[in-house]
């Protein structure tokens, strides 16, 4: 799903007044998912800050309870600041200047795979914003960020959360912090060693697609028992 403002989705190109939209966004979406699909079992993949946004979305219960599981790719339960002053002041100027774009914070600095074909591919496409952060996005990320560190514990829903050691946009140690912490019963932890941000455009990627069907799999088999 292309959140508001990123992708084919309407909306100033890296603008999102607020991650709770995408959620509700998510959920029309999902609606769809299931009237067309009525006994298909459900899950949901979220990546970097889509994988914070499928967390919080599972913490609600009229979403959890129609989930068989949900699969986090490098979540941003825990991020720095794209820009160091970012989070002096989003909090404030997110709501004088929202759309303002702090230079220094494009995201082509950061390596996010070790694989430039990949890399190449991704940043190609028009669609993909490489632009400097919006002081309100990153203030949203921040704050989503922030939400999902209080509420570990409230965990319950079945997941999978997969992560590289060496990511500099999200933070691993906090993947291994919701591990430990949630309550969920049936739960998987699956660090990469040397691995980016972008699992999925990694050299390995085939080998972690792997990973993930097969925690599927199990955890329909569980359920199945």
């Amino acid at each position: 799903m292309d959140w508001i403002g990123h992708g084919g989705s309407d909306g100033l190109h890296g603008y999102v007044p607020s991650l709770d939209y995408v959620i509700e966004d998510m959920e029309v979406l999902l609606d769809k998912i299931m009237l067309e699909n009525p006994d298909v079992p459900c899950f949901l993949l979220g990546h970097s800050t889509g994988g914070a946004v499928v967390l919080k979305a599972s913490l609600y219960a009229h979403i959890r309870t129609r989930l068989e599981g949900i699969i986090l790719t490098s979540p941003a339960v825990r991020v720095k600041p794209a820009h160091p002053i970012v989070g002096a002041v989003a909090p404030i100027f997110s709501l004088i200047a929202p759309k303002f774009q702090f230079k220094g914070a494009n995201k082509r600095g950061i390596p996010v795979s070790r694989d430039p074909a990949a890399l190449l591919a991704k940043y190609s496409d028009p669609l993909v914003y490489t632009g400097p952060i919006r002081v309100r996005t990153g203030h949203e990320i921040l704050r989503i960020s922030s939400y999902l560190l209080h509420n570990l514990k409230k965990v319950t829903v079945p997941f999978m959360v997969l992560h590289g050691t060496a990511d500099r946009v999200t933070d691993p140690l906090a993947s291994q912090e919701l591990y430990t912490e949630a309550a969920s019963r049936h739960k998987d932890l699956r660090l990469y060693e040397g691995f980016l941000h972008d699992l999925l455009f990694e050299p390995e990627r085939d080998e972690i697609a792997a990973d993930i069907i097969g925690w599927m799999d199990r955890t329909l088999g569980l359920q199945a028992v």
